[in-house]
């Protein structure tokens, strides 16, 4: 899946795949899993953050399984242009997770942060 950029008043301003921009948005709000190929590996994931960050639409998603090269589980960076084969998954997630310094990564904008756990019972 690939994003658009359009041309507004001389600035390239990035516009994420409707489909994609869709299923994450949904999966955030709805605390569901996702099960996605990224970098030719596919993944189980957790999503939690989506927005742009340093100029590039990206999801901060939390792997828990699939193909890694690095040690599961663990935050994984995405860029949503290099994302493909996206599904949306029956089982759900607990929410916000806590980081180990207790503040959350500054986006240029985000735009939507899964709910933390005590909200998800609401």
């Amino acid at each position: 899946m690939r994003r658009a950029n359009i041309l507004f008043r001389g600035f390239a301003l990035q516009i994420p795949e409707p489909q994609l921009d869709k299923l994450l948005r949904t999966a955030i709000d709805q605390t569901r899993m996702l099960r996605l190929r990224y970098r030719n590996r596919f993944r189980i994931v957790e999503p939690h953050d989506y927005g742009e960050h340093n100029g590039v639409i990206k999801l901060l998603a939390y792997q828990v399984g699939g193909s890694s090269s690095g040690r599961l589980p663990n935050w994984r960076w995405m860029e949503t242009e290099l994302i493909s084969d996206v599904q949306l998954l029956d089982q759900t997630c607990p929410g916000g997770r806590p980081t180990p310094s207790g503040k959350h990564h500054k986006w240029d904008k985000l735009f939507i942060r899964v709910k933390p756990p005590d909200q998800n019972q609401k």
